[in-house]
């Protein structure tokens, strides 16, 4: 069982990231990923939604499975994942304002963020057990944050080098950089068998 449960956590992070191989939460990831302060912030805001999502939605697919109505399960994961967002958004405003105002659009996305609706779908359709399913959202939060900071890293090379050519500054630089990124993380890509 604990191996089982490591490899889940191992290939959410590594081989199934998120972001650099279903390419699932894209807006953040380009949009934050630039202060490495703002990449901390947002990847443990994205975990705990990530969480807080999936504990309250496994209840609440079994609950619509029940009463034959899991075609729904879209809709009321959206409304749970608002749901924790917003929450999210009012303790970070209270008790972490820079971080709040740094986040700034990004935070909001969380609740639009296809990678936390995506988790939570994902641990439905793998058939995963509560305590898998919630090691599942661990993994995928993590790998999430990993990419953020490992892409903040390649962003302020980038910006501080005088050898990107100008017509590549900028946006360019950044979507170039990002499928190299994510072209390594496929080199992850049958480690882990489940």
């Amino acid at each position: 069982m604990a191996v089982n449960l490591l490899i889940i956590m191992l290939s959410a992070i590594l081989v199934n990231n998120i972001v650099l191989s279903q390419f699932m939460g894209i807006c953040p990831f380009l949009g934050v990923s630039k202060v490495l302060k703002n990449c901390l912030g947002m990847g443990a805001a994205v975990i705990f939604v990530m969480l807080c999502a999936t504990a309250v939605t496994y209840p609440v697919y079994r609950l619509l499975e029940s009463l034959n109505v899991e075609y729904l399960k879209t809709v009321a994961f959206i409304l749970l994942i608002a749901l924790f967002v917003q929450l999210v958004e009012i303790i970070l405003k209270k008790i972490m304002p820079p971080l709040y105002k740094a986040l700034g659009v990004y935070l909001p996305l969380i609740t639009t963020n296809c990678a936390v609706l995506g988790v939570t779908i994902t641990n439905i359709d793998e058939g995963y057990g509560f305590l898998e399913a919630m090691v599942n959202a661990l993994g995928t939060g993590v790998g999430f944050t990993v990419a953020l900071l490992l892409f903040s890293g390649v962003r302020q090379k980038i910006d501080s080098s005088d050898s990107v050519p100008a017509m590549f500054k900028g946006v360019p630089a950044t979507l170039i950089a990002a499928s190299i990124v994510s072209l390594s993380f496929m080199g992850f890509g049958g480690l882990f068998a489940q």
